[in-house]
């Protein structure tokens, strides 16, 4: 069955199916392998433009190019 055969059919599920559809499909990607989910109690640091000074400049002469 392709997702296109799929689609048609969970929209006319009710509400809480489509939820609880939601839900079992999580479930199985967070048990599944070569997912590395986020550890509790754990700091991710993420790069981001504060404090970079002259970015925009760098970020405009790239598009100009």
């Amino acid at each position: 069955m392709t997702l296109v055969e799929i689609i048609p059919a969970v929209r006319r599920l009710p509400a809480n199916d489509q939820l609880r559809l939601i839900r079992i499909l999580a479930e199985e990607l967070d048990s599944g392998e070569g997912i590395f989910p986020f550890e509790h109690h754990k700091t991710y640091y993420l790069a981001t433009p504060y404090n970079s000074f002259g970015a925009a400049e760098i970020l405009a002469n790239a598009l100009a190019v």
